[in-house]
């Protein structure tokens, strides 16, 4: 198990997609690189990140791309839940997370993660598991960038085995799922957690896969459709939206609940969240209308591959 190894390519995987976005956007990502005191945190830890944001560019409105590596001296619930024999145990979390709010209503927001835990005690042997995928949050619907993006996820994992892809998709659209709201945040993707039967090698692969994968299966949505015409309805609609992001961060996201349990820095943990955001009691789309259609052909469980 080589812990430095993941560090260096989650490094390595946070600069090369910030590069991209940059090119992207125009404009460059701030750079915050924070510590984590090894005794100020509640439960007491170390480590620290690497936290690159992006707000009021031309093409994403509130974008964040963050490293972290963290130590603590014992796992917080979120991380121990699917696995209680491990409550207790110290802990080493790193990973990659990025969300993206474009500005352009039809430029959808996405969401990718991949990162490794490390629980341990003394006298015993580490354990380790793997997590991550990427999702999409379209406003506006269009099936061939439900199809490509699908397609890129489908031909991350296709090397490790068939049988994969339709596990982690399923396990995608029942965890980005709003039950309060009966349903989905967006069209889906992959998604795994805990992850560890192939043995270490296998998982840190597979992981660097879904990683490589991210760039390849966003970027060529937004180059088809940033430069689409759009109105006050649109980024009305869009605001509205959002605010379902922001309800399954706050309240379902294993993520966010395990960086505000272990004692993570906030600034860091919440850049997920969108800069501008509308509630409405009550709504719903006009018959007939393209966000009608959001809801009656794109937020549901489909085999886009």
């Amino acid at each position: 198990m080589n812990v430095d190894a993941i560090s260096a390519y989650l490094c390595a995987l946070q600069d090369r997609i910030v590069s991209e976005l940059e090119r992207l956007n125009g404009g460059r990502f701030r750079r915050d690189r924070w510590e984590r005191a090894e005794g100020g945190a509640s439960p007491p830890g170390g480590g620290g990140g690497d936290t690159r944001v992006i707000e009021g560019g031309g093409l994403f409105e509130r974008g964040g791309v963050a490293f972290s590596h963290v130590r603590g001296a014992r796992l917080p619930p979120s991380a121990s839940a699917v696995r209680p024999e491990l409550a207790g145990r110290g802990f080493e979390a790193l990973g990659v997370s990025l969300v993206l709010h474009p500005r352009n209503p039809y430029v959808p927001t996405v969401h990718m993660n991949v990162r490794c835990f490390v629980a341990t005690r003394e006298g015993e042997a580490p354990v380790f598991w793997f997590g991550g995928g990427m999702d999409m949050t379209p406003y506006y619907g269009f099936e061939e960038d439900c199809v490509h993006f699908h397609r890129a996820c489908k031909a991350a994992l296709d090397p490790f085995g068939a049988e994969l892809h339709p596990r982690f998709k399923r396990w995608c659209d029942e965890y980005f799922f709003l039950k309060h709201r009966n349903e989905p945040r967006g069209i889906g993707g992959i998604f795994f957690d805990d992850f560890h039967e192939p043995g270490f090698e296998r998982c840190f692969a597979l992981m660097q896969s879904v990683g490589d994968h991210f760039l390849p299966a966003y970027v060529p949505i937004v180059e088809r459709r940033s430069a689409l015409a759009y109105g006050e309805r649109e980024r009305d609609f869009q605001a509205y939206r959002r605010g379902r992001y922001v309800e399954f961060n706050l309240v379902y996201d294993r993520g966010t609940l395990f960086g505000l349990q272990s004692g993570g820095r906030t600034e860091s943990i919440l850049m997920s969240l969108p800069p501008l955001v509308k509630w409405r009691y009550d709504w719903k789309p006009e018959p007939g209308s393209a966000e009608e259609r959001l809801y009656q052909e794109f937020l549901r469980p489909r085999d886009w591959v």
